[in-house]
């Protein structure tokens, strides 16, 4: 099993999953052009993917799916929620779900599951193939008991760190946005999402990758050094996405 990222941020989200033959795409917020450039980089071609799982509707996660799936006819995954606030809906083949219910996809074991987001019915994901499994965990205003129990002793984790609460509150936003984002249906603190790394938490981890920073309310530097923090120490496998560049291949064992 293995994973990559697009791309991570307030300017397009997209997350690559392999295991066993089949390959999986969470979310798409870049144009067509730039999301096959991104694939390309990644050694994949768009045509090979076998189905796109969605979140929610926001447009760094969404705005690029329709015309991915429709070029090369590739299956749309996302709850009834998301298909009823979606506004584009002409793809070839759009399956609906409820974050509640696993299913499968090829070799691949998907267990959704619902967190506390400004969306219709936004929804994140665990993914199995094997004994290995990789949690991703990002836009969601608090951490939930669900949520702890289901990302529990995940071989690798997509974790939100998407702002620093001292830089949000003297940033650039708009205080309706700062508000937004800081609040029980905005997004992840550094510090919220450490408080998710309790010794039993991440007792398997051999990765942990945290994403969506903001470009005007984050750094690397501060994220990592709340995790860090929260680990009593650092480690050779705990890394941050980025917009431009994503994430290179890393794999489970």
């Amino acid at each position: 099993m293995r994973f990559a990222m697009l791309g991570s941020g307030s300017k397009g989200n997209a997350t690559l999953i392999e295991a066993g033959g089949t390959r999986l795409l969470i979310d798409c917020g870049f144009t067509l052009a730039e999301t096959e450039m991104r694939l390309a980089r990644l050694g994949v071609e768009a045509a090979s993917l076998d189905a796109i799982l969605v979140t929610h509707e926001h447009g760094d996660h969404l705005s690029g799916v329709g015309r991915l799936a429709r070029k090369h006819r590739i299956p749309v995954w996302m709850t009834h929620g998301t298909y009823a606030a979606w506004k584009d809906t002409q793809v070839p083949h759009c399956l609906r779900f409820s974050p509640h219910q696993a299913f499968r996809i090829g070799a691949l074991e998907v267990q959704p599951y619902p967190v506390p987001h400004d969306a219709r019915e936004p929804c994140q994901y665990r993914l199995g193939a094997g004994s290995l499994s990789l949690g991703v965990l990002s836009d969601l205003g608090h951490i939930t008991a669900h949520v702890r129990e289901v990302l529990a002793d995940c071989d690798a984790l997509l974790l939100e760190c998407n702002h620093d609460p001292v830089m949000l509150r003297d940033g650039p936003y708009p205080d309706a946005l700062k508000r937004r984002v800081g609040g029980n249906r905005g997004h992840l603190s550094n510090q919220q999402a450490a408080q998710l790394l309790s010794p039993a938490a991440r007792r398997r981890l051999q990765h942990l990758v945290l994403t969506h920073l903001s470009e005007a309310n984050n750094t690397p530097e501060l994220a990592r050094a709340a995790v860090v923090s929260a680990l009593e120490g650092d480690a050779p496998w705990l890394v941050c996405a980025d917009q431009a560049d994503g994430l290179q291949w890393r794999e489970l064992v």
